[in-house]
């Protein structure tokens, strides 16, 4: 089904290229017939003129004068042999003055440029008459009207591309909350069973230290699936007290790393209030601990620098692990990219969507390098700040 709907839009693609080229091309076919013919005009205006004047008093010039009149698109000047401008016509009058004559010259540079001129030799005395002249409005016209249909396909294909891509996030975005909530459904009757048996364990004598240590994994598991749970939903977020939250996360992973790993945490204050979905935002934070810990191997140090701004709070988050390279660095948040032997690569994605579709903040890569390690930013509104 994806194969052809892809097939169905290079064919729509292919289609409009060739119907924009075909009319660029019969735009130009148009465009040099009507200056061809335009040229025969100027041609005609000009043998016109010169037997008017010329004509003995006793003439009929009634066609001649309905030729000369008829011209009242097509610019033209007149210039003599030394390039003096003698007469003109079809040029805006309000714009030339009588001590400043550099618009019609610049009038006749330009002239030079679009056409030769049509020379005209006085067969009395010899002297040559050069009329040079512009393009009409129908051909002006003509000429713009591919560059305004290429305007306006390529605003309509900016338009479709950008309403494709808003509606494959939609989708997507409903796709994601769909198998958070439905994850969650399935969880919650195990773990509800769960709670049943450890509340049983914990009433036989001698097992009350397995039971609390059960109950303590019970716990985590109704965690993830609240959490899941919260995907797709109205977020809720209350004020919280940062330190508190982040530490209670460290604490957590402290416990299952190894002894050689080290973690340090710093902050700029002592209280830093802000508005979160604690379960949502501790779930980012234990991602990226998570993935500082595999990024490690066993040893190192992670650490947690937290900046209070006046309108922000800054959380980076690093590790003295073996970094991310440059050809993966563009992909650490896309769905289902991971370096790991194990896992989805979903626990950024979802981390990055939690920081700025719920928070309304930042999640980045502020810096990494290969062998040195690396270091997320999570940048916070500090709105109860603001408030």
């Amino acid at each position: 089904m994806f194969r052809l709907l892809l097939n169905w839009r290079i064919l729509a693609f292919l289609i409009a290229i060739a119907i924009v080229t075909g009319t660029v091309f019969y735009s130009q076919y148009l465009a040099n017939k009507i200056a061809h013919d335009e040229r025969q005009k100027v041609a005609t205006w000009v043998e016109a003129g010169k037997f008017l004047f010329n004509s003995p008093e006793d003439t009929d010039t009634k066609l001649v004068s309905a030729i000369l009149t008829q011209n009242d698109d097509i610019p033209i000047i007149r210039a003599d042999e030394a390039g003096h401008i003698v007469d003109f016509v079809n040029i805006d009058a309000r714009r030339i003055s009588a001590a400043d004559s550099s618009y019609l010259y610049e009038k006749l540079k330009q002239f030079k440029k679009q056409h030769p001129p049509i020379v005209y030799t006085d067969p009395l005395n010899g002297q040559k008459d050069y009329y040079y002249y512009g393009a009409s409005r129908l051909l002006r016209e003509v000429q713009y009207y591919p560059l305004v249909q290429l305007l306006i396909v390529a605003l309509f294909i900016v338009v479709t591309v950008y309403a494709i891509t808003i509606r494959n996030r939609s989708d997507q975005n409903q796709l994601w909350a769909g198998m958070a909530k439905e994850t969650a459904h399935q969880l919650g009757t195990p773990v509800t069973s769960l709670q049943g048996w450890v509340e049983m364990l914990k009433e036989q004598p001698g097992s009350e230290k397995i039971a609390r240590e059960l109950a303590k994994d019970v716990d985590r598991l109704q965690l993830v699936s609240d959490r899941f749970s919260k995907i797709g939903s109205t977020p809720s977020v209350e004020p919280r007290e940062l330190l508190e939250q982040i530490n209670g996360v460290m604490d957590y992973i402290k416990r299952r790393a190894p002894g050689k790993v080290q973690f340090l945490i710093y902050a700029n204050e002592k209280r830093i209030p802000v508005l979160l979905s604690g379960a949502l935002f501790d779930w980012v934070i234990e991602n990226l601990l998570k993935n500082a810990l595999d990024a490690m191997e066993g040893k190192g140090t992670i650490t947690i620098d937290i900046q209070s701004l006046p309108a922000q709070i800054v959380i980076d988050v690093s590790d003295t692990g073996k970094g991310i390279s440059t050809a993966h660095l563009s992909r650490v948040f896309q769905p289902g990219f991971t370096t790991k032997r194990r896992g989805w690569g979903l626990g950024l994605t979802l981390s990055k969507r939690i920081i700025e579709q719920y928070h309304r903040g930042q999640l980045f890569v502020k810096s990494s390098e290969p062998g040195r390690g690396t270091t997320f930013r999570i940048i916070l509104h500090n709105q109860l700040a603001i408030a």
